[in-house]
Order: C-alpha cells, then structure tokens, then sequence
C-alpha cells in the first residue's frame, strides 16, 4: 500500500535534525529540469511561477546556486505546509519514520516521485506549470508513465499484471498524474474530508489540507496496513461516512472546528 500526497510551495532547510537516506530516485531528470530553468531569463522564470517579484527574485537565486547533491534536507521536513505542520514530523517516533519511508511518496514537478527522507533542495516548479522543456508540452508530458510505475512499484514497466493499493491524499493537479495510467487490477482509493451543505458534501481547502496531514500521521500511528484501518479516523472532528464512500472514495464528514488533538 502506497500514500501519495502534494508537495508544498513553501520549503526550508534543515541540514541538521536527519540524515538524508538518498537522493530521489528521478534525480538525473530532475538535473535536466535545473539545466532548462537555469537556461530561462529571469522574466521567463517568473512566468513560469506565476509568482510575485520577491518570491521570483528569491527561486532565480535558488536555481542559479542550485547544487541537489549537498547540504539536503529531508523531503518530509523540508516541505512547509499546511499539511506537513498537521502531519508534524518533527515529533514523530522512530517507527512512525519507518512507516512513511515505506509507504509515503511525495509527488513533485521538479522531483517527480519523493521519499520522505529522500534528500532535497529549495525550489519552485508547480506540476501544472507552463512549462515546455525539451520540447515536452507540459510537466504530465515530461514525467509520463514515470510516476505512476514508481509509486506502484513497477519503475521498469515489465509487469504486466500487479495488483497494488494507492491511497490517494494528493491534490488533483498532483493525482492526474497517477489516475491517468491506473490499471485493471489496481486499487485506488481517494479521501474527501468535507463538511455537509445540505445534501452536498464541500470540501474547503484548508481544512482538507489539515486533514490530509493528520491521516498520514494517523495511519503512521497504527502502522495502517490496509485502507480499512483508515475508516477508524476521528481527529479534528471528522468521522468515516459510511453511506456517502465507496470503494474508491472514502468520505470523511467534519462536525466540529478542526484543532490537533483527536
């Protein structure tokens, strides 16, 4: 059983807490994707971000010192968001580490597929990005089939036949990249945690972030073996809708305002 989720835009660094395991398994295409935005003006670059001057001006300089080999940080601690502040890794315990180094996999327009310690740098590049490089239409384009067969545990392609489960915690501009290439056999289940509006069940973007972060601490917390165990989550007020899931999309309904605890 595989977890995959959404990087986060804002990133730090932290060279001192863990020792990074490795380098992603994608880094000879990540080094590619360096090269092409090192070769972009700066206006180009920030079109590209579609971000603000300060935030252009602050990647520009990332990327032109960029070195993805020294002075890394855990993936899991250098993404800084919403949903790595609810998953709070920097109080996990040393089997909770085990459990997503196994079974978390962290989606990336510039990394492609990431370990939680997998050791990483700064940067900015959106997976639904305009960007075009080597001639790719897009960042779907680039990656392919890539992420699919890496996150399922079939990097070659060469089996043909392999049931697999993916619990999906992602957001879609990161899902597409997995839902596209799905087979027969695969078991691919997404969690909605949303609030009732009458008949409706609306998910509102912080607090699905929240959520997002604590299952995967959750899960790590009971060492969740199969997507069922997920159905026992409770915290931040939210609770498994038996009646509004299905096999492929589990619904969790919110009944109070979200805070840490259980």
């Amino acid at each position: 059983m595989k977890i995959i989720i959404s990087p986060a835009k804002q990133m730090r660094v932290d060279t001192d807490s863990f020792t990074c395991k490795e380098l992603p398994v994608f880094i000879d295409r990540t080094e590619v994707l360096m090269k092409w935005i090192q070769s972009l003006s700066y206006e180009e670059q920030k079109k590209l971000w579609g971000c603000n001057d300060k935030i252009a001006r602050q990647n520009a300089e990332r990327f032109a010192h960029m070195d993805l080999k020294n002075n890394l940080t855990p993936a899991l601690l250098a993404y800084d968001g919403i949903q790595y502040t609810y998953m709070a890794p920097a109080v996990f315990e040393d089997g909770q580490y085990d459990y997503v180094q196994e079974h978390l996999r962290i989606l990336s327009g510039f990394y492609g597929v990431v370990k939680p310690m997998d050791g990483v740098v700064p940067y900015r590049l959106e997976m639904q990005a305009k960007a075009s490089p080597h001639g790719y239409k897009n960042l779907y384009d680039f990656w392919g089939d890539s992420l699919y067969r890496e996150v399922i545990g079939d990097p070659k392609g060469i089996v043909a036949h392999r049931s697999r489960t993916i619990i999906n915690l992602a957001s879609k501009e990161y899902s597409k990249c997995i839902e596209k290439y799905l087979q027969p056999d695969d078991r691919y289940i997404t969690c909605v945690f949303g609030e009732l509006e009458g008949d409706k069940v609306v998910q509102k973007g912080v607090y699905a972030k929240m959520a997002r972060g604590e299952m995967v601490r959750y899960m790590a917390g009971i060492h969740a073996g199969t997507p069922e165990q997920m159905k026992s989550f409770n915290w931040s007020g939210y609770h498994y809708d038996e009646d509004r899931s299905s096999d492929s999309e589990y619904v969790f309904i919110r009944t109070k305002v979200p805070g840490k605890g259980r």
